[in-house]
């Protein structure tokens, strides 16, 4: 029964062409690891760089990426061991070498493509990122490096004693049960993507975003199967150390513009879109919920989360 079930779907589910990048650079990172930029838009536009979430990819987000393209310049990247980029090892693949990789990554940017201000616009792993990034810069006299940062329904660590605090733990190790018994292999990526189609918790995916994160996450092996990018337990081992309380209280230090664009409260089934209603409320950091969305919220509303991103360039003059 599943397995017709995937093949009706699959019959169905449209794709979703990407465009051709006008630039591709890899940037080895000085412990070998290699992460692929490439560049999409208007090139001389305002510069907006864009990553993920933790086991997805970049190209994944193109319904939310590409209605952006018109007027910015688009640098995509993945996180290391993730999408485009080879595998590396299991044993650099931790937060705190994710968080020397920002800074290098950063530099890459502007030396690939001339020096320009750019806005991260970072979801959920790459937001936790860029955050601990931003912060270690400023901490150490370095100076700020993204001219602002649009942060979508990052899992931040709640702060020791908060309500939100044994929530995230919970949440934490629901995601990491839940990415250790991921398949590790598919036929192809319509039948992955016939799977995510069929899930409750992707059933407010735009029609195209299934095949669209498929497509981005797996990567055909000289088996003929279809094999995650980012193997389960590099994803498993992420969720399972997202224990940094520390990181919500030193937010108060943050040294640019920076916007919380979270997930549904209402309808999310993740802590994450509370913590960032929370942080507003305790730091007053800028916030926006975008109604009826979960953590996917950049695939489930590309249009609302846009327009959301827009608003925010334009009130701090980075348009």
């Amino acid at each position: 029964m599943t397995q017709n079930l995937n093949q009706s779907l699959s019959d169905v589910l449209p794709d979703l062409p990407l465009p051709e990048p006008s630039a591709v650079v890899p940037l080895t990172m000085s412990d070998g690891a290699v992460v692929v930029l490439r560049r999409h838009g208007k090139t001389g536009g305002p510069r907006l760089a864009l990553s993920h979430g933790n086991g997805l990819a970049i190209n994944a987000y193109a319904p939310f990426w590409r209605l952006l393209a018109e007027h910015h310049e688009l640098v995509l990247f993945d996180v290391r061991n993730h999408g485009v980029n080879p595998l590396h090892t299991r044993e650099g693949h931790h937060w705190a070498r994710i968080f020397l990789d920002f800074e290098e990554i950063y530099q890459g940017i502007q030396r690939a493509f001339g020096a320009s201000p750019t806005v991260g616009v970072f979801h959920s792993l790459s937001a936790i990122a860029s955050l601990q990034h931003t912060l270690a810069q400023n901490e150490q006299g370095q100076g700020p490096r993204w001219a602002a940062l649009a942060l979508f329904d990052p899992p931040i660590c709640p702060r020791l004693g908060h309500p939100l605090y044994d929530e995230h733990f919970a949440d934490m190790r629901v995601m990491t049960d839940r990415a250790s018994r991921r398949p590790e292999s598919y036929v192809s990526p319509q039948e992955f993507a016939a799977q995510i189609a069929s899930r409750r918790q992707f059933s407010r995916l735009v029609p195209e975003a299934p095949m669209a994160l498929a497509r981005a996450t797996l990567r055909e092996a000289s088996d003929s199967r279809w094999h995650l990018c980012n193997p389960r337990d590099f994803e498993a081992s992420l969720y399972l150390s997202q224990d940094d309380a520390t990181l919500w209280p030193r937010m108060r230090g943050l040294p640019v513009p920076t916007i919380l664009i979270g997930g549904d409260p209402a309808v999310s089934d993740t802590p994450a879109a509370k913590v960032s209603a929370a942080l507003h409320e305790e730091l007053g950091i800028a916030y926006h919920a975008v109604p009826d969305t979960t953590h996917f919220l950049q695939t489930e509303r590309p249009r609302a989360c846009a327009d959301v991103l827009q608003q925010f360039l334009t009130r701090h003059r980075l348009t």
